[in-house]
């Protein structure tokens, strides 16, 4: 991976939907070594897939949750089956220290955050965290040049 690299996956990053044509004129490479990269960075696993960001506000899932699951009552197998088909489930962390899990979700509201909870009830220890504001709510990730 060179910076050429670098400044692809920043521009793919910022707009997944832009044109090889658009790539080529900011990079100053030509349309068949763009495409040559993207499907190198593919290959090795960099770029793992594209897709859209949805606006969790505009789907009336506003209110953002991070969950800590300890002292589980199954097994692993069991809850995670069950908090894949979860559909308010946005992110599911198996993690060491006293917490098992940690559990980002997204639900409409008050009544949606308790029947969650509720649901996850059984399977252990509930503390559940509300979110105010996010001033990160997610960053572009590229590798440094210095690591490279």
């Amino acid at each position: 991976m060179d910076k050429l690299d670098i400044d692809l996956l920043k521009i793919l990053q910022e707009n997944a939907r832009i044109t090889i044509s658009e790539i080529s004129k900011k990079i100053a490479l030509s349309r068949p070594s763009i495409t040559e990269r993207i499907l190198r960075l593919q290959e090795k696993g960099i770029i793992e897939e594209f897709t859209a960001r949805v606006s969790l506000g505009a789907i009336n899932r506003g209110t953002i949750l991070f969950i800590q699951l300890s002292s589980l009552k199954a097994t692993n197998s069991d809850f995670e089956q069950m908090i894949i088909r979860d559909e308010a489930v946005l992110e599911c962390h198996r993690v060491t220290g006293n917490t098992s899990y940690f559990i980002k979700a997204a639900v409409k509201d008050m009544s949606s955050m308790k029947a969650l909870i509720d649901r996850l009830m059984p399977y252990g220890d509930i503390n559940t965290t509300i979110v105010l504001e996010s001033p990160v709510p997610y960053r572009h990730i590229v590798p440094k040049v210095d690591d490279i």
